[in-house]
């Protein structure tokens, strides 16, 4: 294979080298994060691809496993109006191509909100339009905002080890965790006081012009395919979660029930902790299937790292060096999220004794 192609490469005169990465790009690219500029080199507009890539895959990641989490639990619920909606959902979008989800979210929904030029204000002070994007609230970003932010994760740390020494107490001591149980309840109505005023959020509204002032200002693309992504892997996910839960035995609901706690007491408390072990690895696979599936992005607009390869080379004709430049990429990208989601499921496996 590799004889062929430096045969075929050396035939049309072209020797196998990156060279070209460091040329002058001489395209724009729409939708940037990071310093761009026509003039950079090709190599500076993959980093500002691959940024935009990750911008789509990490925000993905919280969105689904939020979609998908939900949508699971909602399977056992004891309203029937949300288990069959529920149903409809995950049956529909699980068995329609991701790419035609894209197309429908980009092309039916937020264009078809901001047809004729105007911006269309949803619930929640959220604002749709060609010109000015997907606009939501958010925090101001002042030094107030990024201290409060701070504090916020400081807290979360802090509650997961008063947490987890809580249980060892009640476990090993025998002990009512009942100092424990004050400071995590002080340190969630301080996290919530910090979340609604100290970050400061800023809600978009329509000025003078007919423009939108505040929030944070997210184009249509990204918009749409942050949506396909999440709903499309949330339903793939939601069997997982089902899966998950239905693997524990009905013993541990009923023991739950036992000791009086309530249907959603013993799905936190019982029941999905113990369906964790089965549901990480098949996540593991939706996570990955997701960053490979941002390549899509290409058919809606979305400047990611895939639509700069074709790009150069259209420009560059380095085809096959562009091609393995981008597998590297995406396998890297997959065996992070390997290790890392490795990592988390030895830690909710049961330890033999």
């Amino acid at each position: 294979m590799l004889g062929n192609l430096f045969r075929n490469l050396q035939q049309q005169g072209r020797q196998f080298n990156f060279s070209f990465l460091q040329s002058q790009a001489g395209f724009n690219i729409g939708e940037t994060i990071i310093p761009y500029e026509t003039n950079s080199p090709y190599y500076w507009a993959f980093v500002v691809g691959l940024v935009n890539t990750l911008r789509s895959i990490l925000v993905g990641f919280v969105l689904t496993t939020i979609v998908g989490v939900v949508a699971g639990i909602a399977s056992f619920s004891d309203n029937w109006l949300l288990r069959q909606l529920n149903r409809v959902y995950v049956e529909v979008v699980r068995n329609t191509p991701l790419l035609l989800q894209l197309f429908v979210w980009y092309f039916a929904v937020f264009f078809a909100l901001s047809q004729g030029g105007q911006i269309a204000q949803l619930p929640g002070s959220v604002f749709v339009g060609k010109e000015t994007g997907l606009v939501i609230p958010w925090s101001s970003g002042t030094s107030i905002a990024w201290i409060s932010f701070g504090a916020l994760l400081v807290g979360a740390i802090a509650a997961y080890l008063i947490w987890h020494r809580r249980i060892k107490l009640m476990e090993e001591q025998g002990a009512s965790g009942q100092r424990e149980f004050t400071a995590l309840v002080s340190l969630g109505i301080v996290g919530l006081l910090l979340f609604l005023f100290g970050l400061q959020w800023e809600f978009p509204r329509l000025n003078d012009t007919g423009g939108v002032d505040g929030g944070l200002r997210m184009s249509l693309e990204y918009g749409a395919l942050l949506a396909g992504l999440s709903f499309y892997t949330g339903a793939f996910i939601a069997e997982i979660v089902r899966a998950g839960i239905q693997s524990v035995s009905k013993g541990q609901w009923e023991a739950a029930k036992a000791l009086g706690l309530q249907t959603g007491s013993s799905m936190r408390l019982v029941v999905f902790p113990q369906a964790l072990r089965v549901i990480i690895p098949s996540l593991n696979s939706q996570y990955m299937n997701l960053a490979k599936n941002s390549s899509l992005a290409l058919a809606i607009g979305y400047p990611d790292i895939y639509a700069t390869f074709i790009t150069t080379q259209n420009q560059t004709g380095r085809a096959v060096e562009g091609i393995l430049l981008i597998a590297l990429i995406y396998l890297l990208l997959n065996l992070i999220i390997s290790v890392l989601m490795n990592i988390f499921n030895r830690s909710v496996q049961f330890a033999e004794r």
